[in-house]
């Protein structure tokens, strides 16, 4: 969508001007984050997340590439080269917290910009491609992240690595080449480590650059906003710089803040003890568990413990977890409702609650151990997630009954500000209704 009232990148000094001509990298910046990028002006704090996702990206690009500096990718020296790492560089345990943590921030963040998407219908036309580029983001995410979990070569990283890519050998066929290629033999070892050693520098990058798609996507329709309603006339919008730029740096400054209290005063909260431990191919962890961003997926995949006719159970929770992750990308076309926040969907809003409280229910069980009562816990909110985005959302897009949206995003924040006026101005609430000239 092009904005014909958006304020146009003129240049003033020569170096400038000349700059502009021969490459118009500030033309391209001024347009995408600056002034020249008008964007609606009711949103709300939870628009930073894409901004913190960007951040925490960096975090992780510029540790990784650190810590890469000091990293020996082969199975007799990996587990101690990370450790000399956090002992013997300088600020070298600040490298490996930061990366580590950061990690999790990143999902944190992700998963809060996903919910958002779905609470306020970012996913509707016309902007299923950003939440389609999205999603490809996550994905390379969730392979960037388990390769980096097996780096460090503790028992977690092992026995990890061992079980998530035994997944692969359930698929008929082809399913143990396939994990065969994927470790570079029959069990991890020497030659998996430096696969996804390279791997794992190589995709934030390529994450790097989906993200640049994934923001032109963005410019082309322009920003949902809270209400859904699209922006009609520049009084609907305000200048991306400075209104907010100055609201993502409060947002990425009360980020910095918990990532560093997390970093400094409990760094290995988020972690699991047993990766201090060298991996042992012949000692078995008593209970093997994925990073905790991956624990609602695990669960999906371990609530099917019942072979269904000639289909095994292993492979049937494979398939699962992940249809899981491929159902979101049908979401655009699930969802037919012409509505698209959920401020204004009464019914969507109970159930979009109740799918939050499922997906926690489902981390919880990912990460208890594969025993009662969590696996009958697990199947139940298995069942849900399927049926809440198969049936519900379907249903409810075509049973119920939204409110009134409001005719514009002006409106929207003008109403809002009137009504908020109006009670402030009746009696009790702190004014007069009626000021007296007496006295």
């Amino acid at each position: 969508m092009s904005f014909p009232w958006a304020e146009h990148y003129t240049p003033k000094h020569p170096v400038m001007q000349w700059m502009d001509e021969k490459l118009p990298l500030p033309r391209l910046v001024y347009n995408a984050v600056g002034a020249g990028y008008p964007v609606p002006r009711n949103l709300n704090y939870f628009w930073n997340f894409g901004v913190l996702a960007g951040l925490a990206l960096v975090i992780q690009i510029v540790t990784g590439v650190i810590m890469a500096m000091h990293y020996g990718a082969n199975d007799l020296v990996a587990f101690a080269t990370v450790e000399q790492t956090m002992r013997d560089v300088n600020s070298g345990w600040l490298m490996r917290y930061a990366h580590a943590n950061g990690a999790s921030f990143f999902f944190i963040v992700v998963y809060l910009h996903i919910f958002r998407g779905l609470f306020y219908g970012s996913y509707k036309a016309p902007r299923e491609m950003v939440w389609l580029l999205g999603l490809v983001i996550f994905l390379l995410m969730m392979a960037t992240a388990f390769m980096g979990y097996v780096l460090p070569w503790g028992q977690m990283s092992y026995w990890g690595a061992k079980v998530i890519t035994g997944l692969f050998g359930a698929i008929p066929v082809v399913g143990e080449p396939i994990q065969t290629w994927l470790l570079g033999g029959f069990a991890p070892g020497n030659a998996s480590l430096n696969r996804f050693f390279s791997l794992h520098f190589l995709l934030p990058f390529v994450i790097a650059g989906v993200i640049i798609l994934h923001i032109w996507a963005l410019h082309i329709p322009g920003s949902n906003n809270p209400t859904g309603v699209e922006v009609k006339g520049p009084q609907d919008t305000v200048p991306f710089h400075p209104y907010y730029t100055a609201k993502d740096g409060f947002g990425a400054g009360v980020f910095l803040i918990i990532f560093s209290i997390m970093l400094f005063y409990a760094p290995n909260y988020l972690g699991h003890p047993d990766n201090y431990i060298e991996a042992n191919p012949l000692s078995t962890p008593a209970h093997i568990v994925p990073e905790w961003y991956f624990w609602p997926f695990y669960a999906i995949l371990r609530a099917f413990t019942v072979d269904f006719f000639f289909v095994p159970a292993k492979l049937l929770g494979v398939l699962a977890m992940f249809a899981s992750i491929l159902l979101l990308f049908f979401l655009p076309w699930l969802d037919n409702s012409p509505v698209r926040s959920g401020n204004y969907r009464p019914t969507f809003k109970k159930f979009f609650w109740i799918l939050v409280i499922d997906v926690l229910i489902l981390g919880y069980c990912g990460g208890a151990p594969a025993e009662e009562p969590y696996v009958m816990i697990s199947q139940v909110a298995a069942a849900y997630y399927f049926a809440h985005f198969l049936i519900v959302l379907p249903l409810i897009a075509r049973f119920e009954k939204p409110l009134p949206l409001p005719g514009s995003i002006t409106e929207s924040v003008l109403n809002r500000h009137n009504i908020k006026g109006e009670e402030d101005a009746l009696p009790g609430m702190g004014a007069d209704p009626q000021p007296s000239n007496a006295g």
